[in-house]
């Protein structure tokens, strides 16, 4: 006997009914929780939780109204889901109203190095349901699937992650990449050495996966398919068992005179043949030398219409983030990480001259540039709250190992050996101070010296943290403190939507200049530093929306 599927109608019923419990553990197979349900505190207010249901130590929780009856304001919310991780690491929180008209469905995103961020779904009575019921369908742990391998915390909150968040596949489509590159190097004629067709398989897909992005967006001739379509074309004008003409007949004419040229450098037949497409200035669409080199070089049409069969496996979109939360989102979805990922696998750097700075690198730089700015913009639009002592830098004191890297604070809490502390006061103490220490107390080919100044760094750190003292962003920079996450906790948490307003204004206003632009790896970067901070700004005016009568 198998267990039947979870029914989104049936999901959608307790969930207009309000019945978490039901929903939980008979929809979805999850366990009773065992709990008490406990009383959490925030701004002096006291709420009680009610444990509804648990998975492998995954919690779900269902949080009382606030005392007039209304579902808690967003930035208590976040408040309140602070404290609860304290009671359950990974859990989902379900705030309700008193007249259960309202629900507003709590999930923090946390990620080993990443600053954790909160994503919501509401509901409305008189709403369907279906929409969250959907997402919810996802998290169904059925009776066979448990016998034959027991979930653990770390396989819910992966199946929590993929139900309500998006999961990146480039590496996985990078993988299939390199297959897909192997079989097109094989098609091209007219290059003799491998090395240089391998080259040019690499630039032609990048050319491709380029293209492809900006086609789906109908940004050519308005065809969504538009290389697909132009291919058939070709073949048609040309005839039956006429199949090598689409790359010097067309795509080369695209890349070099259409893509690769304004529209006033363009022959006036142009038009016809390609139809409207935009001049894009970077140079990856110029005349390579190796098709300058080369004059008997052609690829045949079979080898363009596999990629297009690999590359429409896939959803293109130029944005990571999306608005419409309803959509359902697939994990066959890729964006332009993508590209910079791929191009930095294979430049081939002596013959392009390009080199790369590590990802290490490129974020501590545009950390450390752009998010000082980002304060300064707000500041001057929101300006009481970045007074001394005001709510933004309120957060460090509050808790401030969360700002401090956790290599600084490693080991930190273990006693020193009696001999390596003895010569913390007597210099004459310190014989073995030079040599390695241990793994649970250092960082990697750290010795006992190291580990003592770093220890004696963290302590001063905390304390200048927990004195309020620090009342300036630059000064982040200087104590080398997580800026990214700092900024992301001042946005998500703050109280008023004044300087929610003047985050979102700086956000919106930001332009990051690389003049030195290869593949993009600092532009990326940028993109992987602000999108959190855009997200988390759109969730906290979301929040605030959300709290208005409807």
């Amino acid at each position: 006997m198998t267990t039947p599927a979870a029914s989104t109608a049936n999901l959608a019923s307790h969930l207009r009914a309000f019945d978490f419990q039901n929903l939980f553990v008979s929809g979805l197979g999850w366990n009773y929780h065992p709990g008490q349900p406990p009383m959490v505190g925030v701004d002096g207010v006291e709420y009680q939780l009610r444990p509804v249901a648990e998975k492998a130590g995954f919690a779900v929780f269902v949080c009382a109204p606030a005392p007039d009856g209304s579902i808690p304001d967003y930035p208590t919310r976040r408040k309140l889901e602070a404290q609860i991780a304290k009671l359950a690491y990974e859990n989902i929180v379900i705030f309700a109203d008193a007249n259960h008209s309202r629900q507003a469905w709590h999930w923090v995103k946390r990620e080993t190095g990443k600053s954790p961020v909160a994503r919501e779904r509401h509901y409305h009575s008189g709403q369907d349901g279906i929409a969250i019921a959907q997402r919810l369908q996802e998290l169904e742990f059925t009776l066979e699937q448990e016998a034959a391998n027991p979930p653990d915390i770390a396989d819910v909150a992966n199946t929590v992650r993929r139900a309500l968040d998006v999961e990146r596949v480039t590496k996985r489509f990078y993988e299939r990449f390199q297959q897909e590159l192997k079989a097109f190097q094989e098609f091209i004629s007219g290059i003799a050495e491998l090395g240089n067709r391998q080259w040019y398989a690499s630039l032609m897909l990048n050319r491709l996966m380029f293209v492809y992005f900006i086609q789906k967006q109908g940004f050519l001739d308005g065809d969504t398919d538009y290389l697909r379509n132009r291919l058939q074309q070709v073949q048609q004008q040309a005839g039956d068992g006429q199949f090598h003409d689409f790359y010097r007949l067309f795509l080369l004419r695209l890349f070099h005179e259409g893509l690769g040229q304004p529209d006033a450098d363009r022959a006036p037949e142009l038009a016809r043949l390609l139809g409207q497409v935009p001049f894009l200035n970077g140079g990856l669409f110029d005349v390579h030398d190796l098709e300058r080199g080369n004059p008997q070089l052609n690829i045949p049409d079979q080898a363009f219409a596999r990629v297009f069969n690999f590359f429409d496996a896939y959803q293109w979109h130029l944005d990571e983030w999306h608005p419409d939360d309803r959509r359902r989102r697939n994990d066959n979805e890729i964006n332009p990480d993508v590209l910079g990922y791929i191009f930095e696998k294979y430049v081939n750097q002596k013959q392009m001259g390009a080199y790369y700075t590590k990802e290490d690198i490129t974020g501590y730089i545009t950390r450390s540039a752009g998010i000082p700015w980002l304060f300064s913009a707000a500041q001057k639009e929101c300006p009481v709250a970045f007074l001394p002592g005001g709510g933004v830098w309120q957060l460090l004191p509050a808790n401030p190992d969360r700002y401090i890297y956790p290599a600084v604070a490693h080991g930190v809490d273990r006693e020193l050996p009696e001999h390596i502390a003895a010569g913390i006061a007597d210099a004459t103490r310190r014989a073995d101070w030079n040599q390695p220490a241990p793994a649970e107390y250092a960082l990697p080919t750290e010795t006992w010296r190291e580990l003592i100044a770093r220890r004696q760094r963290y302590a001063a750190l905390k304390t200048r943290l927990l004195s309020g003292a620090v009342s300036d962003i630059n000064e982040l920079v200087t104590l080398n403190l997580d800026l990214e996450k700092f900024a992301l906790d001042a946005i998500a948490q703050a109280e008023g939507t004044d300087l929610l307003n003047a985050f979102w204004r700086a956000l919106t206003r930001v332009s990051i200049l690389d003049p030195a632009c290869g593949s993009g790896a600092f532009l990326f970067t940028a993109l992987n530093i602000l999108e959190p901070l855009y997200t988390a700004a759109i969730a906290g005016m979301r929040g605030f929306v959300a709290d208005l009568e409807i």
